[in-house]
């Protein structure tokens, strides 16, 4: 795991890890389980609210695929599949009790964005689970350079939160807000530790990534709890 810089990914504790925001969540989510798998760790990925189906095996239907599957050192994705769009909902509760006493690490992906690389969550969002421990938030920097309503999910929502226009052009300053506003990324994290993934970093300028971190550093954000994400880390 060299690329990522998270204390959480080497101190062999077991974590339960919810993503929230924008664009890249699954990526980075099924990075980090990669790479624990990897290591010998039984890596359960599940959502609690919509992900595609994976079509790489990693599925699996009931507890004894989970545990075959960790026997060859793989993660395990459950979830209840939806006939209607091919994509996975919750798992069963029952299923997800029995699974967490065994797992390692268990990651959910807990928002949904429809691609957009930020957003505001609605009054319903994000759906965490109440024993996470851990939240990380992703947002894209593609969003840079963009208007709310192009690059945000819940652009009006995000207008009202920052006080302008939809048609705001999203700088450093507007996106550090979101990600540290409770209204915004942070919200209902409450006591869990916090995160954040700057995605796709090779889109910035030097200049502009330490813009980025200077506001987030400078708003109380614990520099070390940033991960400036570049396209092409094959492992975290």
């Amino acid at each position: 795991m060299a690329h990522c810089p998270f204390d959480f990914v080497n101190d062999g504790e077991k974590h339960t890890i919810c993503l929230v925001g924008g664009g890249g969540k699954t990526t980075v989510m099924y990075e980090l389980s990669a790479a624990w798998a990897d290591c010998g760790r039984r890596v359960l990925v599940l959502t609690s609210t919509h992900i595609l189906r994976p079509v790489d095996g990693s599925f699996a239907a009931d507890v004894p695929a989970v545990q075959n599957l960790w026997q060859q050192r793989r993660y395990a994705v459950i979830g209840t599949p939806e006939l209607a769009t091919g994509k996975l909902t919750a798992p069963p509760q029952s299923v997800y009790e029995a699974l967490k006493l065994q797992a390692d690490v268990i990651l959910c992906e807990a928002d949904g964005s429809r691609h957009h690389p930020c957003k505001v969550p609605a009054e319903y969002e994000p759906v965490l689970l109440p024993d996470s421990d851990i939240v990380l938030a992703v947002a894209g920097m593609d969003a840079l350079g963009h208007s709310l309503a192009q690059a945000c999910q819940r652009s009006q929502l995000a207008a009202e939160l920052l006080g302008c226009s939809a048609e705001k052009i999203i700088d450093a300053q507007m996106l550090a807000a979101l990600l540290l506003s409770e209204q915004g990324a942070r919200k209902n994290v409450g006591t869990r530790a916090y995160y954040i993934v700057l995605n796709k970093c090779d889109l910035l300028k030097a200049a502009q990534k330490e813009e980025i971190l200077r506001l987030l550093v400078g708003a109380g954000m614990d520099e070390h709890r940033i991960w400036l994400r570049e396209r092409g880390d094959s492992k975290c």
